[in-house]
């Protein structure tokens, strides 16, 4: 027997020919509406929930003493307009979930996490990064300490540590060895070279 096609007029006649339409053709008929009426609906919520095209806007940022202005996406972050914008890749990008610590930078003096960080929203802002550590040539104090202490491995979290531990000083955090960790917990080292980084940010906080 020619199976005929679900929803078909010859389908509805065939049964209605058989006596009525059966349980079959209901569920066939019924369940061919209901899926025409909920098209429009998929398609309207489909295009309602497309994302909005970003606008940017203008904003300034201090970086290492220079000023920048930029017409950006208001949603990048700090850490990407360093890296590819501004081309400073020094500030690492680890986990970019603000749990590793390697983008740390200065912000207005104080350390943050520059991944988790809307470049948009600090709008004028001074920023230090590692490539603005050094003077007239000479390494920072704490870059020196680094070397002399072995107070790194493969170099890929030395940026974040750095800037981590100068904040650490600034703050006051690096009386002891114990407060120095606390502090500086937030910066991961996977390579495991703890403690020459204590010594190191222990040396520099004498001299500061």
């Amino acid at each position: 027997m020619k199976s005929e096609k679900p929803f078909s007029g010859d389908a509805v006649q065939i049964e209605q020919g058989r006596g009525g339409l059966s349980r079959r053709s209901i569920l066939l008929t019924v369940g061919g509406v209901a899926a025409l009426a909920a098209a429009p609906e998929v398609a309207a919520q489909s295009i309602s929930e497309r994302p909005p095209s970003p606008s940017t806007r203008r904003f300034r940022l201090v970086v290492n003493g220079n000023q920048h202005e930029f017409d950006l996406d208001p949603r990048r972050s700090l850490l990407d307009v360093l890296r590819e914008t501004l081309d400073l890749t020094g500030t690492k990008k680890g986990c970019n979930q603000g749990a590793c610590g390697a983008c740390t930078v200065l912000l207005n003096g104080r350390r943050i996490v520059s991944c988790l960080a809307l470049a948009a929203m600090h709008d004028g802002a001074e920023i230090r990064t590692i490539e603005g550590l050094e003077t007239n040539g000479e390494l920072h104090p704490l870059q020196t300490a680094f070397v002399e202490h072995d107070g790194l491995q493969c170099g890929f979290c030395t940026p974040g540590q750095i800037m981590s531990g100068i904040g650490c000083i600034a703050e006051g955090h690096a009386n002891t060895p114990d407060e120095i960790r606390f502090w500086m917990s937030g910066n991961i080292c996977r390579c495991g070279a703890y403690p020459g980084i204590v010594a190191a940010v222990a040396d520099a906080a004498k001299g500061a």
